[in-house]
């Protein structure tokens, strides 16, 4: 009968607890005294709220003046997101198995490209991708501003799958190669399911990339009709002089609230990330 595993008696995790917490404390506290801003209204130079109001919330069930409807907005930045994510996995989970698996011509030179595509910031390339947008016809549209956010970021996601694809066995493909099946069948159905937490850490970054993303859809989107919400959110602090601030805050802490969700939900994949492949 196997023997259990011994826990160290020379470690506890109550203290490595309590430090987080202690360091954590500080920006849970600002969340929390946010949240509770926007929903009550404070008096001038006094930080304790003074009566409880739904006012600065009003933009969920009244669309503003010359402004477009919040959900409309948040419809658009969920399919700019989800829409980025899906290109990102498609093509990464491809690209990074051709370039871990097969001995394809210029392979390395490839590999250095794509870290060196990967080291090019995006607003270094706006100018010419916004003259290459209004050639094609596909400024001002969400579809435009998708590609150009993917491709930005398939460097990174292909390099970082073919680090996972590196570390899963020779055997997995060699057993389904001897049975018959074909090389796409053998990374599909063999490979693929081997790397699960590096597919779900890197679409999480891709969703999330794509939903704080402000730089290329304000200047390549800046329609109402394709605003997102972090557009969305600056357009209210345009005018220093005369702007709700109440209202900013809400709109940034509803834009906060699904972050906070996939980061509750999904934190066990991310940590998975650094398991990498395992054998089957």
């Amino acid at each position: 009968m196997a023997e259990k595993p011994q826990t160290s008696a020379n470690f506890s995790s109550v203290p490595v607890i309590l430090l987080l917490s202690l360091f954590s404390l500080p920006l849970l506290v600002m969340y929390a005294y946010l949240f509770i801003d926007t929903i009550s209204d404070t008096e001038v130079g006094s930080l304790i709220p003074s009566e409880f109001t739904l006012r600065h919330w009003s933009f969920l069930w009244e669309t503003k003046t010359g402004k477009p409807n919040i959900w409309l907005v948040t419809l658009n930045t969920f399919i700019f997101a989800s829409c980025i994510t899906g290109v990102i996995l498609t093509v990464a989970s491809m690209a990074g198995y051709v370039l871990s698996r097969l001995n394809v011509p210029a392979r390395g030179f490839f590999l250095a490209g794509v870290m060196v595509l990967h080291a090019f910031p995006s607003v270094t390339l706006i100018i010419a991708i916004f003259i290459v947008l209004q050639w094609i016809g596909l400024y001002n549209s969400l579809i435009g501003v998708i590609l150009v956010k993917a491709a930005i970021d398939l460097p990174l996601g292909i390099w970082l799958m073919k680090g996972f694809y590196d570390t899963v066995p020779w055997e997995i493909e060699m057993a389904g190669t001897v049975d018959g099946a074909s090389r796409f069948t053998v990374w599909r159905r063999l490979v693929l399911p081997q790397i699960k937490p590096a597919m779900m850490a890197l679409g999480l970054f891709s969703f999330l990339t794509g939903w704080s993303e402000f730089i290329l859809p304000q200047v390549l989107a800046p329609g109402a009709k394709v605003q997102v919400l972090s557009v969305y959110l600056a357009s209210l602090i345009i005018d220093d002089n005369n702007f709700d601030f109440g209202t900013f805050k809400a709109v940034g802490v509803f834009y906060v609230v699904p972050v906070l969700i996939l980061y509750v939900f999904f934190q066990k994949h991310l940590m998975n990330i650094y398991g990498g492949g395992t054998k089957g």
